[in-house]
């Protein structure tokens, strides 16, 4: 069928051509999840580039503890021979249409589904982002498989891109139905949600995985150092787009403040006209990359087999399995107000522009708190800069608990919307912190002869460890809350009515119980809140693991010597 699969004579190829990407985005506070899928240019180093360093040194040894990150220097842009400059523009490009989908899947959709849907519905719904988190599963798949005729990466990206762009057009052309009947007996439920934005999450990462693998053939092999900085840049951008810019021009509010004479109940952009706008971009992007590119032939690289194969081995490393504990239960502390504080505004009345305008202040700060955090990765080890990130991510969570318990009674002022953003800006500050840390400790240990699985497993498990306590913790945010509507206590025109007169108090704790109740003219009064109650205990469970078991084991970790971290005994 002219499919070929590529086998290298040896097991232990660099495996670089396997997705090495990796981002906590709880920049936004966990408005666009945890889901870890962008590179740091500077702060996250090529493991290759950081092995040569290292062993170009007279005095190297694997006995020696994890040294510093080396630097890398490289040349300005505009320096960059012309082809690199154009490939780099197409690597920024094919990122970009990744942050359009990702962007709404994460940060937009859960809050306009809010307005709908109970705390644990919106839970289920983060099953969507889990592609991101498993792709280490299907990855040697995508790196091996593929048909010379059309060219390694291409034969991936264009169908992938195909495929996205008419579930685009498609899930358009029906949302806007979905949307204003969700919640209605008869209406859609969250699993209709759910398994789309799987789907399209899923054909994101696959691409991913494609576009990693081709940007290290792209650019020249002394500038691959450039594809971090396009993931960034193109990866950032879309989400920005999807996230922040969406839901101000969705917001109704924010169209009539700032662009209508008259107001009207609609925003300037739907989310059906979004979707079907970029699955035509799509569409017309990949068919100039089918016409106008063309893909290099490439070495022969790792089999199937042969990689995993070597994750099989790496999950063997006793250090391996004690730092995959520490990922896995590591983000527990945070999840309540990562997945829950932003949604708790907005239940409040803090508004979808608001919320937008806050994360648009907050994006400046995270580009150069980020370039902070990469310098003090280098002056100090870091593990250790990653405990102080850890026991800061702590104390915003409980200023996030604070910042919602002080919400005006009479609406949002500019004293709150002050503090509302300062929380943005310091959550922002010790997650960047906490992912810079250890994205280069993770380029230390990493073993350079399989330096591509190596690090794709690592950012795997840390994906994992902020992506399935989130389900959990949406759904212990309703069992915990207690709510109850009380009938109205005097007449009112039934006519105005759009649900049954409530004549009897009942629990209204869950979302769709409570639109039954407001429009059954009855008023829901919150009697306990479990945002609060699961907060503190995520705090309490994460103050507990990180004093007992993660502090030590982690600086015990940082501790040990290259050898440790290696297959075969460092062979």
């Amino acid at each position: 069928m002219g499919v070929k699969t590529r086998r290298s004579k040896s097991p232990k190829r660099d495996g670089l051509s396997i997705s090495t990407s990796g981002r906590e985005n709880g920049s936004l506070n966990g408005d666009m999840d945890n889901t870890e899928y962008r590179r740091k240019t500077a702060q996250k180093l090529d493991s290759s580039q950081i092995a040569g360093n290292l062993i170009a040194r007279e005095s190297f040894t694997l006995d020696d503890p994890v040294p510093k990150t080396p630097t890398v220097n490289n040349h300005g842009f505009w320096e960059l021979p012309k082809q690199d400059q154009k490939n780099f523009g197409l690597l920024v490009l094919l990122y970009f249409l990744q942050g359009i989908p990702m962007g709404l899947a994460h940060g937009s959709v859960p809050f306009l589904l809010k307005e709908h849907l109970s705390y644990g519905e919106i839970g289920i719904f983060s099953l969507a982002g889990y592609p991101y988190s498993l792709k280490l599963l299907w990855s040697p798949i995508v790196d091996a498989w593929w048909s010379p005729k059309v060219g390694r990466r291409k034969s991936w990206i264009l169908p992938i891109q195909l495929i996205s762009g008419l579930g685009m057009l498609v899930l358009g052309s029906v949302i806007e139905d979905w949307m204003a009947t969700t919640g209605k007996p008869g209406g859609p439920t969250v699993w209709n949600f759910t398994w789309w934005w799987f789907f399209l999450v899923f054909t994101c990462a696959t691409q991913d995985i494609a576009v990693d693998g081709w940007a290290l053939t792209l650019l020249t092999p002394g500038n691959v150092s450039y594809a971090s900085t396009a993931q960034t840049v193109g990866l950032t951008a879309g989400q920005f787009l999807s996230y922040t810019v969406f839901l101000a021009f969705n917001s109704a509010d924010f169209a009539n403040k700032w662009f209508r004479s008259e107001p009207l109940e609609s925003g300037l952009l739907s989310l059906g006209g979004y979707l079907t706008f970029w699955g035509w971009a799509y569409l017309f992007v990949t068919l100039g990359l089918a016409l106008l590119k063309r893909e290099e032939k490439t070495k022969n690289e790792d089999g199937i087999w042969d990689v995993y194969k070597i994750m099989w081995g790496v999950l063997k490393l006793k250090n391996i399995q004690t730092i995959i504990i520490v990922h896995l239960i590591a983000k527990i502390g945070f999840q309540a107000n990562d997945g829950v504080t932003n949604l708790k505004l907005l239940d409040k009345g803090f508004g979808k522009e608001n919320m937008a305008l806050t994360v648009l202040i907050d994006f400046p700060f995270e580009i150069g708190l980020g370039y902070y955090a990469g310098k003090w990765s280098q002056e100090y080890t870091p593990m250790k800069l990653w405990c102080w990130g850890f026991m800061g991510r702590l104390v915003a969570a409980v200023l996030a608990q604070f910042t919602v318990m002080i919400f005006p009674a009479g609406g949002v002022t500019s004293w709150y919307m002050l503090v509302v953003i300062a929380e943005h800006i310091f959550s922002t500050f010790t997650n960047t912190v906490m992912f810079v840390a250890v994205s280069a400790f993770h380029a230390r240990v990493a073993d350079p002869v399989i330096g591509g699985t190596y690090m794709t497993l690592l950012a795997t498990v840390s994906n994992l460890g902020g992506t399935f306590p989130k389900f959990f913790v949406l759904r212990l945010v309703d069992y915990f809350t207690e709510a109850v509507c009380h009938p109205p206590t005097s007449k009112v025109d039934a006519s105005l009515l759009k649900s049954p007169l409530v004549t009897a108090p009942f629990s209204c704790a869950m979302q769709g119980d409570k639109e039954l109740c407001v429009n059954g003219g009855g008023s829901c009064e919150l009697t306990r809140d479990g945002y609060y109650i699961v907060n503190i205990i995520c705090v309490l469970v994460g103050l507990f693991t990180f004093t007992m078991y993660i502090r030590p084991k982690v600086l015990h970790l940082q501790s040990l010597p290259l050898r440790a971290w290696r297959l075969a005994g460092g062979k």
